[in-house]
């Protein structure tokens, strides 16, 4: 019997991945490259945090975060783009299209994809998004590319060319761009098992309001936060959110089939 929340062919699915599962073993791309032999439209995320951390390092920069975010100064976001926009973007475009997939490398500029607005002073030049653009995305779809979308934003207030660009959370972009394009399903690749409660055990299913509660009783903390919200985004017209363990093989696939692996969030 097929689950409900098995996504039917033609579904738009976005998938958030991150570099920590992504590497040897592991089953991610192909998993997507399959999805789009099945008639599904896959869109990626990626981040890409812990590159960014190791270039900025290489420049003699000292990574800083404030309340989980980076501190992004002018020299760390010419880093930051530079990684996201370039060296992991063409990676993960390379292997989907070295494995007999058709992916487009995209960035949040590409069309004025992601718009957003400094979030706080404090941080420099990290955004908060405001508004998403979809038509460079369906543009890619509508020829039958697997968009690979790096998480830069076009900044709305900018007063010139040093600051026309915004470092943004890739699993807060996600959850916008799935809003915004209607996706299916938001699926969250990531190192862990899924949603843990007070007492580490995987929770399999859960509402928005207790994701909420979650988040507000400091149960969830840290990365799995932002991963919480971008879920409860999507739900605004997609049908479930999941954050499942990426490192396991075929879990990708098993998620679109309605199996139960890692978290749903309904």
């Amino acid at each position: 019997m097929v689950s409900i929340y098995a996504a039917p062919p033609g579904s738009i699915i976005v998938i958030k991945v991150g570099g920590s599962t992504l590497g040897a073993g592991d089953s991610t791309s192909p998993d997507i490259i399959e999805l789009a032999k099945r008639g599904f439209r896959p869109v990626v995320v990626h981040g890409g945090g812990a590159v960014i951390s190791e270039w900025v390092r290489r420049q003699g920069i000292q990574p800083e975060f404030i309340r989980g975010l980076r501190r992004t100064d002018t020299q760390t976001l010419n880093v930051a783009v530079a990684v996201l926009g370039g060296l992991v973007n063409a990676q993960i475009v390379a292997e989907i299209n070295a494995l007999g997939g058709k992916a487009m490398g995209l960035s949040g500029v590409s069309g004025r994809m992601l718009q957003a607005e400094v979030l706080d002073t404090e941080l420099g030049y990290v955004g908060r998004i405001v508004a998403v653009d979809r038509s460079s995305l369906d543009a890619a779809l509508e020829n039958g590319f697997i968009p690979v979308v790096a998480p830069i934003a076009t900044n709305l207030r900018a007063t010139g060319p040093d600051d026309a660009i915004l470092n943004v959370n890739a699993d807060t972009s996600a959850g916008h761009i799935a809003r915004e394009i209607r996706a299916h399903q938001m699926i969250f690749q990531t190192d862990v098992s899924g949603v843990l409660d007070a007492r580490r055990r995987l929770i399999p299913r859960m509402t928005k309001d207790q994701g909420n509660d979650l988040i507000a009783g400091g149960v969830a903390a840290g990365g799995m936060i932002p991963k919480i919200e971008a879920c409860i985004e999507a739900l605004a017209t997609a049908r479930s959110g999941h954050i499942i363990d990426g490192r396991t093989a075929g879990a990708l696939i098993a998620c679109v089939e309605g199996q139960d692996v890692g978290t749903r969030i309904v």
